[in-house]
């Protein structure tokens, strides 16, 4: 089911066909610092793959992420970003309380997600550092 709420000249939506694969991969492979080099096919894969949030000022998508998850354990929230020039207004704190509420996401045991500098950001929604003995583990693809 897709959502949309709006915060004055903002709009945030879930429905997939809005998003604009162009800007969403330029700002992964160019801009962003964990995904540089990813290929507009795998953007487009993931993105068909995830639950979905777009952020847009008319029809110019300005930020965005997206969530992969089984809807009823675990939810894994990545490729967040807002476009430079939009930093600022108050979107990523917007995003995160329509992510954290949305209807489908409620009651999951777990969130994950990773960051280098927005630690306080995702504080205020209920976000903490694993702890250092934590049972937690990865595997690492550096080529994907």
């Amino acid at each position: 089911m897709k959502h949309e709420w709006q915060q004055g000249e903002f709009v945030i939506s879930t429905d997939p066909a809005r998003l604009d694969v162009d800007t969403v991969h330029h700002f992964l492979a160019h801009e962003s610092y964990w995904a540089q080099g990813r290929t507009k096919e795998l953007v487009q894969q993931s993105l068909d793959n995830s639950l979905v949030f777009g952020i847009y000022k008319e029809q110019k998508q300005v930020g965005g992420c997206r969530v992969v998850t089984d809807y009823a354990t675990f939810a894994w929230l990545c490729d967040v970003f807002v476009l430079e020039s939009f930093r600022g207004l108050g979107l990523s704190k917007w995003m995160m309380e329509v992510v954290t509420s949305h209807p489908e996401l409620q009651g999951l045991r777990r969130w994950l997600l990773g960051t280098k500098d927005a630690q306080e950001l995702y504080r205020k929604y209920g976000f903490t550092e694993l702890p250092p003995e934590t049972i937690w583990m990865h595997r690492f693809n550096e080529l994907a």
